[in-house]
Parts: structure tokens; sequence; C-alpha cells
């Protein structure tokens, strides 16, 4: 998934100073990404497990290839998300961030991969 790092490198951020917001906002922003795409807790494990090659989701088989855009779709997702929540902490409008993922994993939601 998103390491620390990769988060702060993302949001440009140079000093350890907001290291515990930006965990949080991530893991935040991980679940909402998973939340909006359909996908339980057991098949998102399974999706970022280093040696999946094929697997199930709603009961369509997903093969290698078709795994790394759907990880590359969830992780652009996941950081899209995070730097909303990041820049906006403060009056974030949820409503607006939810509708945007549903659009950016459409194809998610609705099974084409």
């Amino acid at each position: 998934m998103i390491t620390l790092e990769e988060a702060k490198t993302y949001l440009r951020v140079d000093s350890s100073m907001e290291d515990s917001l930006i965990e949080s906002l991530l893991q935040s922003a991980e679940k909402l990404t998973a939340d909006v795409s359909r996908i339980t807790a057991e098949e998102w494990d399974t999706l970022w497990n280093d040696e999946t090659e094929t697997m199930t989701i709603r009961g369509e088989e997903i093969t290698s290839a078709s795994l790394v855009q759907l990880r590359s779709l969830l992780h652009t997702a996941m950081l899209f998300t995070l730097g909303y929540l990041y820049e906006h902490r403060e009056e974030a409008d949820h409503h607006a961030l939810v509708i945007t993922l549903r659009n950016l994993l459409s194809s998610v939601r609705e099974g084409v991969f």
C-alpha cells in the first residue's frame, strides 16, 4: 500500500512533526477507498499481498495484469484522498470527496477490471 515516507513525499512534507497526523489520515484514506470501491476487508488484504497473482472480487476472477491496473487505480485514489484530507483537514467537504472517489473508482464499483 502506501508507506509513511511515500505519503510525506506526495504531500511535500519534510519534517516528522506531522507524522502521526499523516499516518491517521492515511488509514482513513485507505478505509474510505476500500469502502467506496466496495472491496471487503478480506479482499483488500488479499489484493495488497505481493504473492497474490489472481483473486476473486464479487465473483469475478481477476488476472495478474488486471491486478496491476486495479492496484494502480486504488493507489491513486488513496493518494488523492490523503491529499484532500490533509489540505482540507479543517473544512473538508466529505460528500464532495466521496462523489469524486465514486467517479474515480466507478470501474471497480461496477466490477469492470
